[in-house]
């Protein structure tokens, strides 16, 4: 190993994202390097031994609890291992090849938010359920709407998904049936991984995002649209969502997309004082979304109505306390253009329109055997790339089931 650069492409020292590998069968925090996964903990206790601590659980659990101070120096450090030529005695015994290592989900899931704060999807979603009416609820452009979802069903990049059955009820039917999704769908989203909590009562504002949020992952929130269209009202999402939600194996620190806030969309309506604060924490992200190695769509991140900082605001507002390992979604992104859109039931507008892929088959929604891949990465001003990694799942047949 040489020293390593930012013609590293996404995954040089800009980035370094942290995840969990299985080396010889046991969970090590690792980080990755290139196209190699670095053995976090053995290179510390050679190099910054008050730093092995953090890196030595089977999770980022520790490091996440540690707060922003200890999380910036183990940054500083890990750069320090990769680009001085003088480490590499003690590195380079600790980098395993990326291909074929086993990746696990990288910190223990403690509560999932799903919010849904792109406008052009929100738009399109009100256009299609609710035509002849205003596209938007008369609440959107005032909140981040969102639902608290199934922490225990979140798995990581790689896991293979089942389709879900349950109920669904036929437009012309009296009464519903039960039985496998028919219509089941992708939601390409960005994700925030808590790692210091709050205490309870105490609203977090969109001012101290930065001392509560470690990193970002790449989410897929499958969704299935029948089961979601007949149980959504007046509770919201439930069986439709919370039978799968993966995220990316790589989170990637907050600090590594520095560069790339933006702020929010000039807004139709102010919006009160607690969620203004947030206005200049956007993210400048470009997501691709592949449906069978094919590329559907590219949603950017840059127009979404809601910030993060926005959605953790919100998210506290009322009291509700963080913990660490919370981990909130963006809900789907989606751009202003027909080819950016973040899930199937847009791309598609509602299967009027179908996919047409490569080998000449057609999509409405998923069939079992397809895989769907999201990838992201930010873009700094200099032109250096920051990876976000992939999160990647396919769709497996329903078991047969009885109601």
């Amino acid at each position: 190993m040489t020293a390593v650069t930012s013609e590293a492409g996404p995954w040089g020292p800009q980035t370094l994202p942290y995840g969990v590998a299985e080396l010889g069968g046991v969970p090590r925090v690792v980080v990755r390097v290139g196209d190699l996964a670095l053995d976090a903990a053995p290179v510390a206790g050679r190099r910054d031994p008050e730093l092995t601590s953090l890196l030595s659980g089977p999770s980022l659990d520790p490091l996440l609890a540690a707060g922003p101070r200890q999380w910036r120096a183990v940054r500083a450090a890990v750069t320090r291992w990769v680009t001085d030529a003088a480490a590499r005695p003690d590195v380079e015994p600790h980098l395993h090849p990326l291909a074929g290592l086993p990746m696990r989900l990288p910190f223990t899931v403690a509560d999932y938010v799903d919010f849904y704060s792109s406008r052009h999807h929100a738009e399109n979603l009100g256009a299609l359920f609710r035509p002849g009416q205003p596209p938007l609820t008369p609440n959107w452009l005032h909140l981040p709407i969102g639902y608290h979802g199934r922490s225990g069903t979140v798995v990581v990049s790689g896991t293979d998904v089942v389709r879900p059955s349950g109920q669904t009820r036929a437009p012309d039917a009296s009464a519903p049936a039960f039985g496998p999704s028919r219509r089941l769908d992708i939601e390409a989203e960005v994700g925030f991984v808590v790692g210091v909590p709050s205490p309870p009562g105490r609203p977090v504002p969109a001012t101290a995002f930065a001392d509560h949020v470690f990193g970002v992952v790449l989410v897929n929130d499958w969704s299935a649209r029948d089961l979601q269209a007949w149980e959504y009202v007046p509770l919201g999402p439930f069986l439709g969502k919370s039978f799968a939600t993966s995220v990316s194996a790589w989170v990637t620190p907050l600090e590594a997309l520095r560069d790339a806030r933006v702020r929010v969309p000039e807004r139709q309506v102010p919006v009160l004082p607690y969620l203004a604060a947030g206005d200049d924490e956007g993210l400048d992200l470009a997501l691709s979304v592949e449906l069978n190695g094919e590329v559907v769509s590219r949603p950017p991140f840059a127009p979404m109505y809601w910030s993060p900082a926005q959605q953790l605001a919100h998210l506290t507002v009322n009291g509700a306390h963080l913990r660490t390992g919370d981990l909130f979604a963006s809900g789907t992104v989606s751009g202003p253009g027909p080819d950016e859109r973040g899930s199937l039931i847009e791309l598609t507008w509602n299967g009027a329109e179908p996919l047409k892929l490569p080998d000449g088959s057609t999509r409405t929604f998923l069939a079992d055997g397809d895989e769907v891949v999201i990838r992201g990465e930010a873009r700094r001003a200099d032109g250096v790339r920051v990876g976000l990694g992939e999160v990647r799942g396919r769709i497996l047949p329903s078991p047969r089931l009885s109601p």
